[in-house]
């Protein structure tokens, strides 16, 4: 093994440990649900999107398809495995509407992977052009996650305050787009070079948004009024904000 594939290696192995941390952040989301045994106002949506987009980075990194990306894989198996807990217990406390919406999309989801890889199979026969068929999915649906850390963003902008966009996981996002973009870098990559460096670059302005408004933001605003914030009451999007924007940072990390 090659210097540049030993440093692939070592940093596609810190890149699962930091996208699994992403992975693992919705967990209190879902340990609330479990102990109330109620969804509230939380929606399935990001979780459901997530599955999608780890199935076809999971397709994508296939000896057949994109030989030498077990890493990739490995976190996007996991990753799989993780979101299919979280709406496990979703499904478990939702009412019938939620039910149905999460089978019906797990339905559909499953039954266009499944094209995706019948014409990938059938029609191309170069591990090249597969991984530019299947590569072209996997960016457009990151990129179309990117919808949900923007909605983070310009609430950071309209309140000038960063109360909804915790630091930490701003930090996470960046350093997670960084590593991958760096993995795809040394064995060049397109398409993880696309994905990981718009994450890269998310995770850089919310940084950049969470020093700028960091002194604007209330300090204790509820707490001196005597009731909780809307997070800790369960009511309303804030709550809903949160695990939203830890899935999308998923997404382009992970994907790597």
């Amino acid at each position: 093994m090659s210097a540049a594939e030993t440093a692939r290696t070592v940093i596609g192995i810190i890149g699962n440990i930091i996208s699994f941390a992403l992975f693992a952040s919705p967990a209190p989301t879902f340990w609330r649900i479990w102990k109330n045994k109620s969804v509230e106002e939380f929606k399935p949506d990001p979780y459901i999107a997530t599955v999608m987009n780890c199935m076809f980075w999971i397709f994508y990194g296939i000896p057949v398809v994109h030989p030498d990306s077990t890493l990739v894989v490995t976190i996007n198996g996991i990753g799989l495995a993780v979101e299919l807990i979280y709406l496990a217990i979703y499904f478990a406390f939702a009412p019938n509407k939620g039910r149905l919406k999460v089978i019906g999309w797990l339905c559909v989801e499953c039954a266009f992977i499944a094209v995706i890889a019948v014409v990938t199979l059938m029609v191309f026969h170069s591990h090249a052009s597969r991984s530019n068929f299947v590569g072209i999915f996997c960016v457009i649906f990151g990129v179309l996650m990117y919808a949900s850390p923007l909605t983070i963003m310009r609430k950071v902008v309209k309140t000038k305050s960063v109360e909804y966009m915790p630091f930490y996981l701003s930090l996470t996002n960046f350093l997670n787009g960084l590593i991958w973009l760096t993995y795809a870098l040394i064995k060049f990559d397109l398409f993880i070079t696309i994905s990981n460096g718009l994450g890269a670059v998310s995770g850089a302005i919310q940084l950049f948004l969470y020093a700028y408004y960091y002194r604007s933001t209330p300090k204790n605003k509820e707490t001196e009024k005597g009731k909780p914030t809307e997070v800790e009451m369960g009511n309303g999007k804030p709550q809903q904000q949160l695990p939203v924007s830890a899935e999308a940072a998923n997404v382009s990390g992970m994907a790597a």
